[in-house]
């Protein structure tokens, strides 16, 4: 039986570019090479597309951009001739292009441009499959105010929001005492289009407020502001299409002030413990709802699906779910599921199935 061909894309033009190269090292040093043959295509932050044939550990060290490595390549559209179009060097320079076809596609992208249903939409319009969420599923997922708005019509559990855009800074006066009434200090401001907690903040006063939206609205021209909940942050992986089934629950002890950036990706300042300490039955509320709002968001593919459990015994609060988590070696997604009983080869081999009979 002939091997599959996968293409896994890394990069992207986004704030989680280096995320994205982490994540797309450990998913090809663990695809099954009995069963798939790879192609790496990687996007510069710039937003240039090329098929790379260097070492995978060049990535992670975003060392990957040689020219004695790399081609021009993208996406063709066609569905006539669906794949990967690249140029071939020769010592004149690039004169042949050539297509690759494809049977599956691994968008290894986090953030803008890569899980927010924009690369989605450019794989629909080829027709070749591809592993995680649709395109609405993507963006709504995306934008954590159209999450709200759809988890909060599904009745399930989360924090007081409000949403913000650049021209309410002009009436901040006005505004801020209206917030602070709905959803009391401290709070949190985050972008509404924003993963990994880019440009996310913890506030404690109307300065410390103005200063968070300034910040976000750097990152999206959008802000949701949300209670603080005062809660073990927990969180479980989805897997599936029609009928998806949840994993065991991790727990995660941030040592700075929240889960941030660097705690999620490049430093140990946050412990995680696989299974959570917390009580079973909270555990398995919190796979119960991560389901529910799996499928009330119209995901397919995988999810991660963060949660509080609330300290003072009143229940669970669901904080976000996140279409296209990270892979990395300290990544929740995949030490869930090799907790559960799923080891990390065979959990991408299920996801690519997964892409492949959604198409299907």
């Amino acid at each position: 039986m002939s091997k599959l061909r996968i293409a896994v894309i890394f990069g992207g033009a986004s704030t989680e570019y280096e995320v994205s190269l982490v994540s797309a090292t450990s998913i090809l040093q663990n695809i099954p090479e009995d069963r798939y043959d790879v192609i790496k295509i990687g996007i510069t932050k710039s937003g240039a597309w090329y098929l790379y044939s260097g070492p995978i550990h060049l990535i992670a060290e975003n060392k990957w951009q040689q020219n004695r490595y790399i081609t021009p390549a993208f996406v063709s559209p066609d569905r006539v001739t669906p794949g990967i179009l690249h140029l071939s060097r020769r010592e004149n320079g690039f004169e042949r292009c050539s297509l690759l076809n494809i049977d599956c596609v691994f968008p290894v992208l986090h953030g803008k441009n890569g899980e927010d249903g924009t690369i989605q939409g450019l794989l629909e319009l080829s027709g070749i499959p591809y592993v995680g969420c649709g395109v609405a599923a993507s963006a709504n997922c995306m934008d954590k105010t159209i999450t709200h708005t759809i988890l909060d019509a599904a009745g399930i559990p989360g924090a007081k929001w409000r949403k913000a855009v650049p021209g309410d800074l002009q009436r901040f006066e006005e505004l801020e005492p209206v917030w602070a009434q709905a959803l009391g200090y401290p709070m949190f401001v985050k972008p509404a289009n924003a993963g990994s907690s880019v440009g996310v903040s913890k506030v404690r006063t109307p300065d410390q407020l103005r200063e968070a939206l300034e910040l976000a609205f750097t990152v999206d021209n959008k802000a949701i502001l949300e209670e603080f909940i005062d809660g073990i942050e927990v969180e479980t992986a989805v897997l599936g299409n029609e009928d998806p089934k949840a994993a065991c629950v991790g727990e995660i002890v941030p040592t700075q002030e929240f889960y941030s950036y660097s705690a999620k990706y490049s430093d140990d300042s946050t412990d995680l413990y696989i299974p959570a300490r917390i009580r079973e039955e909270d555990a398995e509320n919190i796979r119960r709802t991560a389901v529910k709002a799996y499928q009330a968001l119209g995901c397919t593919g995988l999810a991660r699906v963060d949660f509080f459990v609330k300290r003072d015994g009143s229940g669970i609060i669901l904080n976000e779910p996140n279409t296209m988590p990270g892979f990395t070696s300290i990544s929740m997604y995949p030490k869930l599921w090799e907790h559960s009983g799923i080891p990390y080869p065979e959990l991408i081999h299920q996801l690519i199935q997964l892409a492949i009979q959604h198409k299907r």
